[in-house]
């Protein structure tokens, strides 16, 4: 295992880093030790699940007016303003014999990890039972934007006294799996209502729904904890003998994958 304290990037390059991870994961030259990646974004900003549209989900014209920049997601799901909060991406092979299987296998160990370095951290949380989860598929809103990903909670999700705390999704190609994660740390992700494809009063709708739905970390960590202290608190989690890389130094992790995503 590989544990990468990456940094701060925006949305456009974060993404394209964690392409490059599931590429080089799936990779005959990249094949082999799974990658943990830690990071945030600066500047702040949005992503939106690989399947949704742009043009159909945010206020482009609202994003671009006020700076806020957006890219799309190699996972699934739906929306998150990235802000105040802890972000990872794991990438392994699917043949990987600790950190491979099947989507639920491969889903339920990232996020017991996941838990155990916040309950390490202090943070009271847990993983989300089946039958109080909040499923299904995504209410619409006017003008036909999703629902966030932090207005619902599914199964194996991380949760703080039953409301969403940490929003999950995973990638699968033939070869390579990519579970990106974000660990809410204070309430910056409620910014996203304001930049939705949607009518005004819809808007203040949905900034209530997500304060409802959702819970961070923000009492227990701050919300500018350093990735470092996340870091650690993983480490102690993780097999002996993770090697440990940060910030420039985990580029070599890309590969020629990098180059083309």
């Amino acid at each position: 295992m590989i544990l990468w304290c990456d940094g701060a990037h925006d949305p456009g390059e974060n993404m394209r880093r964690d392409r490059a991870l599931l590429a080089a994961a799936g990779s005959d030259a990249g094949a082999g030790e799974p990658v943990l990646r830690l990071f945030r974004f600066a500047p702040h900003g949005i992503t939106l699940g690989h399947a949704q549209r742009p043009d159909r989900e945010l206020d482009l014209e609202r994003c671009r007016r006020d700076g806020v920049p957006w890219a799309v997601r190699p996972t699934g799901g739906r929306a998150i303003f990235h802000a105040e909060e802890w972000t990872c991406a794991f990438a392994a092979p699917l043949d990987h014999p600790g950190w491979g299987g099947s989507l639920t296998e491969a889903y339920d160990r990232v996020s017991r990890l996941l838990v155990a370095s916040l309950v390490r951290l202090g943070v009271p949380a847990e993983l989300a039972r089946a039958s109080g989860a909040r499923g299904g598929l995504a209410p619409r809103l006017s003008g036909d934007a999703a629902a966030p990903c932090f207005a619902s909670t599914a199964r194996h999700e991380i949760v703080l006294a039953g409301r969403k705390l940490v929003g999950s999704a995973q990638r699968r190609t033939g070869r390579a799996l990519l579970q990106q994660g974000s660990v809410l740390l204070g309430e910056g992700h409620l910014r996203l209502a304001g930049y939705l494809a949607s009518a005004g009063e819809a808007r203040a709708r949905v900034r209530e729904e997500l304060r409802l739905a959702s819970a961070h970390a923000g009492a227990w960590l701050g919300a500018d904890a350093p990735l470092e202290r996340w870091a650690d608190a993983l480490a102690a989690e993780l097999p002996p003998g993770t090697r440990r890389l940060a910030g420039a130094a985990g580029l070599v992790l890309l590969g020629d994958a990098i180059a083309a995503s």
